[in-house]
């Protein structure tokens, strides 16, 4: 069967349609990903959707325990070659689309570090071939609120110093993946290892002025930066991932980012559910 991506906001107009041709054939899942359950919630976010509540409502989902790997995103491009460095459309990839493996279809080393040097189009269509997605910011943001013992930690100074002594820290080569501690949802390394692509990241404080957006603002690109304020400085780990991808666009890779995959809840198991795209 085959798996098409979601419709994304991110996604620069006249992209899309030519993406998804890439997507025609039928999509094997690349590698098994662990998926783990999350429940649904409603916190408060740093980028709401409404004007007058910064509260947030998300359904539960299902999010990766670990970030994607180079051997499991190896294995995706040897099984759909058109994603491998050199054959990839530079409509969906830049120039240093997986510029560290040592050729298009082979790692060299680090089989189990988080695969970075990956575009949003590439992420979105590994996800895909999964029978997944990537992770709505929302959904990503609420994961990545929990420590090991609770689901909102954001309170909690010795979170935050911890989110900020990671950030600081600097190493010439990554670590594989699973080392973190998990958190109460037993997820891994949504701190400390890389920044993560998600499915709206274009819906994020591209502008603060409404006029600017057209007929239909992005209520997210609005109230985020009302939000963006001195009184949200604990939130600064944050606010610099927020930042980091507000400031690209989808075909664009660097050296700290990577990806992992979500899927949404099953039918009918979460009070928080709603009506969204069908994979």
């Amino acid at each position: 069967m085959t798996a098409m991506p979601r419709r994304s906001r991110s996604v620069e107009k006249g992209v899309r349609p030519l993406f998804l041709l890439l997507l025609a054939a039928a999509l094997p899942a690349a590698a098994q990903t662990e998926f783990l359950r999350i429940e649904g919630a409603t916190f408060q976010s740093v980028l709401p959707v409404a004007k007058d509540s910064k509260d947030v409502t998300i359904p539960g989902f299902q999010l990766a325990r670990t970030p994607v790997t180079n051997a499991e995103f190896l294995a995706f491009v040897k099984a759909h070659p058109q994603w491998q460095r050199g054959r990839a459309a530079k409509l969906f990839v830049d120039d240093g689309y997986l510029r560290h493996w040592a050729g298009p279809d082979r790692l060299g080393t680090a089989p189990a570090q988080p695969v970075v040097h990956v575009s949003w189009f590439a992420a979105d269509a590994y996800c895909a071939a999964q029978g997944a997605r990537l992770p709505t910011w929302h959904e990503w943001e609420w994961a990545a609120a929990a420590d090991e013992r609770v689901a909102d930690a954001r309170k909690d100074p010795v979170w935050r110093q911890r989110m900020l002594d990671w950030y600081a820290e600097t190493g010439a080569a990554l670590p594989r993946v699973g080392r973190g501690p998990a958190n109460v949802h037993g997820v891994q390394d949504l701190h400390g290892l890389v920044w993560e692509w998600v499915e709206d990241y274009g819906a994020m404080m591209v502008s603060g002025d409404n006029r600017e957006q057209g007929a239909d603002p992005d209520l997210m690109k609005f109230c985020g930066a009302g939000a963006m304020t001195m009184e949200q400085k604990e939130n600064y780990a944050v606010m610099m991932r927020i930042a980091m991808l507000s400031s690209l666009k989808a075909a664009y890779t660097t050296a700290n980012l990577g990806f992992r995959c979500a899927k949404d809840a099953e039918k009918g198991s979460d009070p928080f559910s709603r009506t969204r795209d069908a994979p």
